[in-house]
């Protein structure tokens, strides 16, 4: 009787430290993942948007800019990647943003350049996270146990495909085609490897509803690189020009304040610039030079009421707009450049 009393006692007394240390190392487990939390929170690991927060604002749309939205969302409906190309200044960006609006799902925003990698794409360890455990298992008698994990923070691509977001990859050739490889997987097989993860979660299975807007300047200009081919045949391309002179005059007009005659003014000027100088006039510059016009002519006492600007104060302030595009070059040409200019106006 007395042996096995004794043994009871042993049980429960193991029974009693096996629940205090599940009690431990829970309440440092959710210690832990606090201070992820907080540390997500603080560095913006999370790139997750509301549409009605990235919604580009203002946006003007008139038929032609509907119908170039219908048929990217057209496509996306369909399961396809939409790959915009065009000029700088035509206004991709606020396309595919809008486009991205118009799903009603989160959006994940993504801004090419040459630094951008794999981990910048997927993630990447970002330091380590430090608990303590204690474990008092005999009256006077404390055990401690430090535990070191490694922190891994998830980076645009892998928040997108996990929570069926639409990607917006603005200035998609701008980046390394090397750092696209984990694309491949993505659009082909639907899964996203996540190079460096360790584990059973070194994959992620795409979500249904995760969808990928690019856009990306024409091949011709600086800084852009050729993607390679496996990838490109997997989007669908959307080539996006310059608008009409009616929907530029409608986008300046939603940017700027002022009379119809001033801003048709403008945007016949910027037309004709397009279409004289070996320079990318995009509707931008217009918006631009709208904006310097309605402070100078103001300050000239000039009549941007009726769109009857000084050719000087137009030609100063298109120069203005225009010169950055030439910097670094001699000063032959930024006298040329001003020389066509006023030609033009």
């Amino acid at each position: 009787m007395g042996d096995d009393s004794s043994r009871k006692r042993k049980v429960r007394g193991r029974k009693i430290r096996r629940d205090r240390s599940t009690k431990e190392g829970r309440r440092a487990k959710k210690e832990l993942a606090r201070k992820a939390s907080k540390a997500a929170s603080k560095n913006g690991d999370s790139p997750l948007s509301d549409p009605a927060a990235v919604a580009p604002e203002p946006f003007v749309e008139t038929d032609a800019v509907t119908a170039l939205r219908d048929r990217i969302t057209g496509w996306l409906e369909a399961d396809q990647p939409v790959h915009l190309i065009g000029p700088t200044g035509c206004g991709k960006t606020a396309l595919a943003l809008s486009a991205a609006v118009t799903r009603g799902r989160p959006v994940v925003w993504l801004n090419g350049d040459e630094a951008v990698d794999t981990a910048a794409l997927v993630g990447d360890h970002a330091g380590g996270e430090r608990y303590k455990e204690d474990d008092r298992f005999v009256s006077g008698v404390s055990k401690q146990t430090e535990i070191v994990r490694e922190r891994w923070v998830d980076n645009p691509l892998s928040v997108a495909v996990r929570e069926g977001a639409t990607l917006v990859y603005n200035e998609f050739s701008r980046s390394d085609p090397a750092a696209h490889n984990v694309l491949l997987s993505v659009f082909e097989e639907g899964v996203l490897e996540r190079p460096g993860k360790r584990g059973e979660d070194r994959t992620i299975d795409v979500h249904p509803e995760f969808r990928a807007i690019l856009t990306s300047n024409d091949v011709e200009y600086a800084g852009v690189h050729e993607q390679q081919d496996a990838l490109l045949d997997r989007f669908v391309g959307v080539h996006v020009d310059y608008y009409d002179a009616e929907t530029e005059r409608e986008i300046v007009r939603a940017h700027v304040d002022l009379e119809d005659e001033a801003v048709e003014t403008i945007v016949n000027t910027m037309r004709t610039l397009r279409d004289d100088l070996d320079l990318v006039v995009g509707t931008r510059a217009a918006i631009t030079a709208a904006k310097g016009l309605a402070v100078f002519d103001a300050k000239r006492n000039g009549k941007s009421e009726t769109g009857e600007f000084d050719d000087e104060l137009l030609t100063d302030v298109f120069m203005d707009v225009l010169v950055p595009k030439i910097a670094g070059d001699g000063p032959d040409d930024v006298s040329t450049l001003r020389s066509r200019i006023a030609e033009s106006v």
